[in-house]
């Protein structure tokens, strides 16, 4: 039997594959997806899928046509580029949300999602191929070695924070398990146990402000911050991934 063809669309990644390895498919920068039909609408409505919380990753695995590609692997502002071309592919380009206004009030704003451009990455000075980065703490002097997260490590983060909210007696723990998936050494030193220990106990407050914002700084992703028209009076927001965003029908 003859295999079905779909249209497909090519989506250029944020990263452009610059921080995989030359073995990784997504090394090229670039994920073919075909458009979603009514088979992938099913995954949508999977009510199983959704209550795992699970439904929006095996919509990807079904939409990107290379297999060989491991969604684990990717990095997370890669994976929001796919989702925001898999939706425009299926729905259309605008996409209806609510935002507040600056009053404080609730409006609707219809927003056309192929604006949306990369953030602005210096990748010259990084090495191609290396998902690793060395970063001098401002206020202790130390040097970190540490790593974007992927999918599946942000997947490593939740399930670590589900078991220890059971035993933490409700103190979030998510900066601190956060850093432990992010930081590979400390002035040289990678044994987990060494790095486990100083981002539970010499991790300045002012070293991990400023590591966060040098982290966000250098992270390839869509810049989902815009500007609204508000009656002359410009408002700044983060566009929402609602619950509209992948089933626009769904009234709130």
């Amino acid at each position: 039997m003859a295999e079905n063809k779909f249209p497909t669309e090519v989506v250029d990644l944020p990263s452009k594959g610059y921080y995989y390895s030359e073995d990784n498919p997504l090394s090229s920068g670039q994920i073919e997806i075909k458009y979603m039909t009514a088979k992938e609408e099913d995954i949508l409505t999977s009510q199983n899928l959704i209550q795992k919380g699970i439904v929006l990753d095996k919509l990807l695995d079904a939409l990107i046509v290379d297999k060989k590609i491991n969604t684990n692997s990717m990095l997370i502002g890669d994976k929001n580029a796919l989702f925001i071309a898999a939706r425009v592919l299926a729905y259309g380009k605008e996409y209806t949300f609510d935002y507040a206004d600056s009053q404080g009030q609730s409006k609707e704003h219809t927003f056309d999602l192929t604006t949306l451009k990369d953030k602005k990455i210096d990748f010259s000075k990084q090495e191609k191929g290396k998902n690793l980065f060395s970063f001098k703490l401002p206020q202790s002097e130390r040097t970190i070695e540490f790593k974007l997260l992927t999918d599946g490590d942000e997947r490593d983060v939740t399930t670590e924070l589900e078991a220890l909210a059971k035993v933490s007696g409700g103190v979030s723990k998510e900066v601190t398990t956060r850093f432990k998936k992010m930081v590979v050494s400390v002035d040289g030193n990678s044994e987990r146990a060494f790095v486990n220990n100083f981002v539970d106990n010499e991790f300045f407050t002012q070293d991990s402000q400023a590591f966060r914002s040098h982290y966000q700084e250098i992270t390839p992703d869509i810049d989902m911050d815009i500007v609204i028209d508000d009656g002359g009076e410009g408002v700044e927001i983060t566009v929402p991934m609602t619950v509209q965003f992948f089933w626009p029908s769904v009234k709130l």
